[in-house]
C-alpha cells in the first residue's frame, strides 16, 4: 500500500473512531434499577448478622467508603485514608484522613468519627486519634492491615441516634428493611460525582422473579444463577461474569477421629466427579478446584488434584471394616446446592461411602458457597477459614509480597487441606444479566460491582 493511501485509511479510521466515541458519550441522569436475591434487615457494614456476598458487599461500597481499596492485583490504594506509615514489627499503623470528606448528613469524616468507626468493626484492637490521622495498634504483627481495611466490614460509617451515614457516592434516600433501598447520587462526593442519578435495588427476588423483571424492562440489572448463565446467553440476553470468586466446598464438622476416618474422608474426596458437576450441572459455570483458593489468584492451584479417581476410592475405602453413615447438610434456599449435594451421594455410593442428604446446619458434613472477601489473597483465604469455623491460617515469612508471601500462602492453604477438614469442589462465578441501556458495567475478579462509570444510555424519543 502506498504511503498516502495508508494515511487516508488511518485518517478514516480516526473520524470513525470519533463518530463512535461521540455517540455514547457517557451522560449524567437516570436511575439505575437492580435486583437481588440476598434481603439483608440492616445497612451496617459491621453487621455480622447480615448475610456477606457479592451484591451485599456491593451495595455497602455505594454508601460507604473504607479507608484503603484495592485495585486489579489486590494492592492497596488510598481511599479516605490519604497515606500511612507503618512502625517495625508491624503492629503499630498511622492513617492519615482525607480533608474535606463529609458523610451523607453534613458532618466531617474527622479522625474521632473513623477512629470510633473502626473500633466498632475490631474491638480487639486499640484505635485513637491523634491529630489528622487515626492510630490503630493490632495485638499481633499485622503486616496486611491495609489490605484488612479494604474489606466492606470496615467501611467508615456514623452511628448516632438510630441512625447511618456514610460518605459514599451515594446516599441513602429510602430504606424498606429486606425489601427496597433506594439511593441518590452525592453532589459533593470526594471521589467525583457519579454518571448516575440514582440507584433502585429490589431485595429478596429469586433468580426466575428477576429475570422476569428485566425481561419486563421494570431492572436493568439482574442476577443469574451460576448453572443459568451459559442458557441466559443462548436466549440472546446479555451477560458480564466475574472470574471464578465463590468457593463451593465441603466442610465436616470436626477433625478427623482416627486413621480410619481420614481414610474415609479421602476416599470421599476421591470420588467426587468435579468436572461432571461443572459440565453437566452448572453447564459449564464454574472452574474445577481442588484448592481453596482459585488459580487466577495464586497461581498454585494447579497443584491440587480434581481429577475423580474411583478405582482407588474404592480401595482406600476397602481399608476400614466398617463405615458409619453421614449426614450431608446443605441450604435449602439454594436450588443449585440440592443437585449437587446428590450427585455428591451418587458418588460417595459408588466408592461405597453412605451419604444422606439433609437440611440441617448440624450435619457431619455441610456443602458450603462461600465468595471471596478480598483481592488480596491472605486476606481471603483468613477470611475463608474464619468463615467456615477452621483455625486461622500461619503464614511464613513477614507478609509482605515480595517476601516469601507466594511460598507462605502456599504452605498455609497445603496445611488446611492436609487437615482433611475441607474438600474444595469448584469456583463458580458471579453472573449478572444487563439491560441494553447499562453501559460501562464495571465489575472485579471477585464479582464486587464498579459502579462509579457506569451510565445509562438515553430512550429514543
Amino acid at each position: 500500500m502506498k504511503r498516502s493511501g495508508l494515511l487516508l485509511l488511518v485518517g478514516a479510521s480516526a473520524c470513525l473512531a470519533v463518530g463512535a466515541l461521540a455517540g455514547t458519550r457517557p451522560h449524567y441522569g437516570g436511575t439505575l434499577r437492580l435486583a437481588m436475591r440476598e434481603a439483608p434487615a440492616s445497612l451496617d457494614p459491621a453487621n455480622s448478622r447480615q448475610p456477606d456476598s457479592v451484591t451485599t458487599r456491593s451495595l455497602s461500597r455505594l454508601m460507604f467508603d473504607t479507608l484503603v481499596i484495592l485495585d486489579g492485583h489486590g494492592q492497596p490504594l488510598p481511599a479516605l485514608s490519604s497515606s500511612w506509615q507503618v512502625e517495625p514489627g508491624n503492629q503499630r499503623w498511622q492513617f492519615s484522613i482525607r480533608r474535606g470528606v463529609t458523610f451523607q448528613d453534613g458532618t466531617a469524616v474527622s479522625p474521632d468519627a473513623v477512629a470510633a468507626s473502626v473500633r466498632s468493626a475490631n474491638p480487639n484492637w486499640k484505635v485513637f486519634p491523634v491529630g489528622d490521622a487515626v492510630v490503630i495498634e493490632c495485638s499481633a504483627p499485622t503486616a496486611n492491615l491495609p489490605a484488612i481495611l479494604a474489606l466492606t466490614r470496615n467501611a467508615i460509617a456514623k452511628r448516632a441516634g438510630g441512625k447511618l451515614a456514610g460518605s459514599g457516592p451515594f446516599a441513602i434516600s429510602n430504606w424498606d428493611p429486606g425489601k427496597k433501598l433506594t439511593l441518590a447520587a452525592r453532589d459533593d462526593y470526594w471521589g467525583g460525582r457519579a454518571f448516575l442519578d440514582g440507584i433502585e435495588i429490589e431485595m429478596g427476588k429469586s433468580f426466575r422473579e428477576q429475570m422476569i423483571l428485566l425481561d419486563l424492562d421494570k431492572a436493568d440489572v439482574v442476577e443469574v444463577a451460576p448453572d443459568q448463565a451459559r442458557h441466559a446467553v443462548v436466549e440472546g440476553r446479555r451477560v458480564e461474569n466475574s472470574a471464578p470468586a465463590e468457593c463451593m466446598a465441603l466442610v465436616f464438622a470436626r477433625d478427623s477421629q482416627s486413621v480410619q476416618d481420614g481414610k474415609l474422608r479421602q476416599a470421599l474426596a476421591l470420588s467426587i466427579d468435579r468436572e461432571a458437576m461443572n459440565n453437566v450441572l452448572l453447564q459449564g459455570g464454574g472452574e474445577l478446584s481442588g484448592a481453596l483458593l482459585p488459580n487466577w489468584m495464586t497461581g498454585y492451584a494447579f497443584l491440587f488434584p480434581t481429577a475423580v479417581d474411583m478405582q482407588r476410592a474404592q480401595l482406600t475405602r476397602g481399608e476400614v471394616p466398617q463405615a458409619p453413615a453421614w449426614t450431608l447438610g446443605y441450604d435449602a434456599a439454594d436450588p443449585l446446592a440440592r443437585v449437587i449435594t446428590e450427585r455428591i451421594a451418587l458418588n460417595a455410593r459408588d466408592a461405597g461411602l453412605r451419604l444422606q442428604a439433609v437440611n440441617s446446619a448440624t450435619a457431619d458434613v455441610r456443602l458450603v458457597r462461600i465468595p471471596l472477601a478480598s483481592l488480596d489473597a491472605r486476606v481471603a483465604l483468613t477470611n475463608l477459614v474464619t468463615r467456615l469455623g477452621l483455625p486461622e491460617p500461619v503464614f511464613l515469612g513477614s507478609g509482605n509480597r515480595d517476601e516469601d508471601s507466594e511460598d507462605g500462602l502456599y504452605t498455609a492453604e497445603r496445611a488446611l487441606l492436609q487437615s482433611q477438614r475441607i474438600i474444595p469442589l469448584l469456583y463458580l462465578r458471579c453472573a449478572m444479566a444487563l439491560s441494553i441501556q447499562v453501559r460501562d458495567w464495571g465489575q472485579d475478579q471477585n464479582g464486587d460491582w464498579r459502579l462509579e462509570n457506569v451510565w445509562l444510555k438515553a430512550e429514543k424519543p
